[in-house]
C-alpha cells in the first residue's frame, strides 16, 4: 500500500510540474462555467433541480474529455521516455504501479470537481438546491469520470505514445458512448446487452436526477476494475515478452 501511495504522489507532484495540468483543468472549469449560463441557467425560468440535472449532464461530458487527457501520459509517457524499463527492473509489482497511478489522476479529478462545485453554489443565490441531489449528481459524475480514466489509462498501456493512447482511449469511451443509441436500432436480445454495456445515458441519467441506484454503481465499479485489471495485464505481458 505504501507504495501505492507513493506512485500516486510522485504521479501528482509530477503532473503539477507542467502547464498541462493547469491547462486542463483551467479549461474545463471555463468550458464548465460557459455551458452552466448559456444552458444550465438560460434565458428562460426553470426549477432549480432542472438546472442542477442540466449541470450534472454538461459536467459529465467534460469530465469525460478531461479524464482522457489526464490519464493518457499515465503509461505511454514512461514508454516515450524509457523510463518504463525502472519500473520493470525495481521492486515494484505491475500491480501497485497501475493502482497507484490510477489513484493519481483519480485524486486529480476528484480535486477539479471540487473546484466545480461554485457552480451549483450559484443556484442556492436565487434558489433551492437539495444537498442529497448534488450528492447524487457528483457521485454520478466521479463514478463516470474514474470509469473513463481507468479506460484511458488501458489506452495508454497499450498504445507506444501519448497520441496514441488518446486516441484508443477515447475511441473505447465513443464506442461505449453509442452503444445507447444502437440499442434503439435492434431488437433483443442486443437491445438489451447494448443498453446494459452503454457507460452514459440510461447509467448516468439517474444520477443527474438526483437518484443513485446500487446497480449503476456496481456497473461503474466493474468498468473501473475491468480495465485496470487490462492494463496491469498487458504490462505483465510486456514484462515477459521483455
Amino acid at each position: 500500500m505504501n507504495k501505492v501511495i507513493l506512485i500516486a504522489t510522485r504521479e501528482m507532484g509530477a503532473f503539477f510540474k507542467t502547464w498541462m495540468g493547469y491547462i486542463i483543468i483551467f479549461a474545463s472549469l471555463l468550458i464548465n462555467g460557459l455551458l452552466f449560463n448559456a444552458f444550465a441557467i438560460g434565458n428562460s425560468p426553470k426549477y432549480s433541480a432542472d438546472v442542477l440535472k442540466d449541470f450534472f449532464f454538461f459536467n459529465s461530458g467534460i469530465g469525460m474529455v478531461a479524464a482522457v487527457f489526464l490519464a493518457m501520459r499515465l503509461i505511454a509517457e514512461e514508454k516515450q521516455n524509457g523510463t518504463i524499463v525502472l519500473f520493470y527492473t525495481s521492486p515494484i509489482t505491475e500491480r501497485q504501479l497501475v493502482y497507484g497511478k490510477f489513484l493519481s489522476v483519480l485524486c486529480i479529478f476528484l480535486i477539479l470537481q471540487i473546484l466545480s462545485l461554485y457552480l451549483p453554489a450559484l443556484i442556492f443565490i436565487e434558489g433551492k438546491v437539495s444537498l442529497g441531489h448534488m450528492f447524487s449528481g457528483y457521485l454520478g459524475v466521479t463514478l463516470l469520470g474514474a470509469a473513463v480514466l481507468s479506460i484511458a489509462m488501458f489506452g495508454s498501456a497499450v498504445a507506444p505514445n501519448q497520441l496514441l493512447a488518446a486516441v484508443t482511449g477515447a475511441s473505447i469511451v465513443v464506442v461505449l458512448l453509442l452503444l445507447w443509441l444502437v440499442a434503439d436500432r435492434v431488437d433483443e436480445p442486443f437491445s438489451g446487452l447494448f443498453a446494459y454495456i452503454a457507460i452514459h445515458n440510461h447509467r448516468f441519467n439517474p444520477f443527474s436526477k438526483g437518484l443513485v441506484h446500487l446497480k449503476d454503481i456496481v456497473y461503474y465499479l466493474s468498468i473501473i476494475f475491468f480495465f485496470i485489471e487490462c492494463s496491469i495485464r498487458t504490462l505483465e505481458t510486456r514484462r515477459l515478452q521483455g
